[in-house]
């Protein structure tokens, strides 16, 4: 379970999810690119929408969590799916090239390039209905102090 502590900094209208700012310490500390990742602002915060079920207030500092299952989905298919879909079309490439007289590495990188594609297309739309399910959203777990 990855967590982290946070503030919160707006409750939504049914006051069930809120905002919160967050300093991304433990997840980034070994990543080399931390210093210049776009989801860091400023360098520093972050703000994140997380599910409010113990009824943390504006300003609480909270500590949140998402489970290991859920990360471990998203980091597939994030990763690893775009490189199985690249290697899958190179294979079609290679395998299809000589029914259409094509040559097989050419047609073989353009198959590939064209799921890896195809993989973002789908990771694009597949990300919009599971940031709906409340499984992959953060969880505030503990109200450090109020």
């Amino acid at each position: 379970m990855a967590i982290e502590e946070a503030i919160v900094s707006k409750l939504n209208f049914d006051a069930t999810s809120a905002l919160v700012k967050t300093v991304r310490k433990t997840a980034c500390e070994s990543c080399s690119s931390r210093d210049a990742c776009s989801t860091i602002e400023n360098g520093e915060s972050m703000e994140v929408e997380v599910i409010n079920n113990i009824g943390a207030k504006t300003g609480d500092r909270v500590v949140i969590s998402i489970e290991t299952a859920s990360l471990l989905k998203l980091s597939f298919l994030l990763y690893i799916f775009p490189i199985l879909l690249m290697i899958l079309g190179a294979v079609v490439g290679h395998k299809t090239a000589p029914l259409l007289n094509f040559d097989e590495s050419v047609f073989s990188a353009i198959l590939s390039f064209f799921f890896f594609f195809l993989s973002f297309v789908f990771i694009k739309f597949k990300g919009k209905t599971l940031s709906k399910k409340n499984e992959y959203k953060p969880k505030i777990v503990r109200i450090i102090n109020q």
